[in-house]
């Protein structure tokens, strides 16, 4: 049986040998994960601004029928955009992030037994090579997929089946050809018994990123996210053995 202190012991490890290149990739990994679709919506107000440069006004009371064709033209328009940005990040998420995401994945894993420096960086750009591509994209709008609808009934079980599903994209980093049926079928059985050790095992890292959030996220940036990061490739790695 694995426990905490092994895998964050041979993290440790891993981040002595692979520093700087971890420190890379978790930097992307946390512009992913932050990324929006979203623009600057300050500047959405000045679509609606009239020739002379000021913002329509309406008038007190009952509105005109000009005022409120204005009104509706305006609504129609904002919820337009946002649709579109909602899109854009639904698409740029799954086609790229994702993806993207795994790759990282594969960077960790692989820093388990190699001594990878910044310029292999460009084994996270892996899963967007002909014939990994398609799959992984597929596999982890799945899951993601799945798990949104499981968070539908109280959170709870969505939570549960997000670490169900935590070994998918390691799975997918080294094995981009299984199907996602396999994919999950191996981080089922790779977490069975496991889920309340690793949500534990997250809780371990509370006090490190209390740490980092004080120190304005330098600290988070130059050692916690890829200490964390390396403690769970190393946990896919034990229970891959088991």
């Amino acid at each position: 049986m694995w426990t905490r202190s092994e895998l964050k012991d041979r993290a440790k490890d891993a981040y002595r040998r692979c520093k700087w290149g971890l420190i890379v990739v978790s930097i992307i990994i946390g512009v992913i994960a932050g990324g929006g679709a979203g623009g600057s919506w300050s500047n959405i107000g000045k679509i609606f601004d009239d020739k002379s440069g000021k913002r329509p006004k309406f008038s007190g009371g009952h509105m005109s029928q000009d005022e409120m064709a204005v009104l509706i033209a305006v609504i129609l328009a904002v919820l337009a955009v946002v649709a579109v940005a909602i899109l854009f990040g639904t698409a740029l998420g799954i086609f790229l992030k994702n993806p993207l995401m795994v790759g990282c994945k594969r960077y960790f894993v692989d820093c388990t037994t190699e001594d990878l420096t910044v310029s292999e960086i460009s084994r996270i750009m892996s899963p967007f090579k002909k014939g990994a591509y398609g799959n992984t994209v597929k596999t982890m709008f799945l899951m993601q997929l799945f798990i949104f609808l499981w968070s539908m009934l109280f959170w709870i079980p969505g939570i549960v089946k997000s670490y169900e599903y935590r070994m998918i994209p390691y799975i997918m980093a080294e094995h981009p050809e299984l199907s996602y049926k396999e994919a999950f079928r191996m981080s089922k059985e790779m977490m069975q018994g496991n889920k309340w050790s690793a949500f534990v095992l997250d809780l371990s890292f509370l006090g490190w990123h209390i740490l980092g959030i004080m120190t304005l996220g330098i600290l988070e940036i130059f050692y916690v996210a890829p200490y964390v990061a390396m403690t769970d490739a190393y946990l896919y790695k034990t229970l891959k053995n088991y």
